[in-house]
């Protein structure tokens, strides 16, 4: 808050300044850009990372089509309703950690997992729904019934408090979670390892 206030005074000093003696209006607007970004920094900053309790936002995200043949619109809230699900988020489609650890976790647990009452499992990542499509194609994930869900857009995990700014796009945290009927009733964060976010961390709390 001090530094949005000491941006509006600067501008203040600046307006007047340009009154009298032809100060630039570029440096008013890129100023004033400044200040947009901070406020945007701020209030993802302000969103509280989910945890037990929350409700899965309704949120549209994308399903690649085979062969590229399209997409599906797919609401989040509407495809968990009444469901058993788990849902885990990866910082990329096709990097050396989500491929060789996180998404081989849950490929190769799709038996323990429904045998503990899971009725879907769904993979979320920031990348494109063709990227996506593609990893589950060739990772055997979507041969397993894992969903690829693309939130391109970062809506849903602005919203779940899990962004994380790279140079090349925004990203989503690694993260795993199971919902009921829309409510989360057990978060796994990876702040401290990886591996609690993995199937036999979700398999233990089933």
């Amino acid at each position: 808050m001090n530094n949005i206030f000491r941006f509006l005074l600067l501008i203040g000093t600046i307006s007047v300044a340009q009154a009298f003696s032809g100060f630039p209006k570029i440096a008013i607007r890129t100023l004033s850009t400044a200040i947009a970004a901070s406020s945007d920094s701020m209030t993802d900053a302000a969103i509280q990372e989910v945890e037990a309790g929350d409700m899965i936002p309704s949120v549209v995200l994308q399903e690649g089509l085979p062969d590229f043949g399209g997409k599906n619109d797919i609401d989040i809230s509407e495809l968990i309703a009444g469901k058993k699900v788990v849902i885990f988020g990866v910082p990329g489609a096709f990097t050396p950690g989500c491929s060789k650890s996180h998404l081989p976790s849950f490929i190769t647990a799709k038996d323990e997992l429904k045998e503990k009452g899971v009725d879907m499992v769904i993979c979320i990542a920031t990348n494109d729904l063709f990227v996506m499509e593609a990893w589950g194609n060739t990772s055997g994930g979507a041969e397993a019934g894992i969903r690829f869900l693309s939130d391109g857009s970062g809506e849903l995990t602005k919203a779940l408090g899990l962004t994380m700014e790279t140079p090349m796009m925004p990203r989503t945290k690694r993260f795993s979670l199971i919902a009921e009927d829309g409510v989360v009733t057990e978060y796994f964060s990876s702040a401290e390892e990886a591996s609690n976010t993995w199937a036999p961390a979700v398999l233990a709390k089933l």
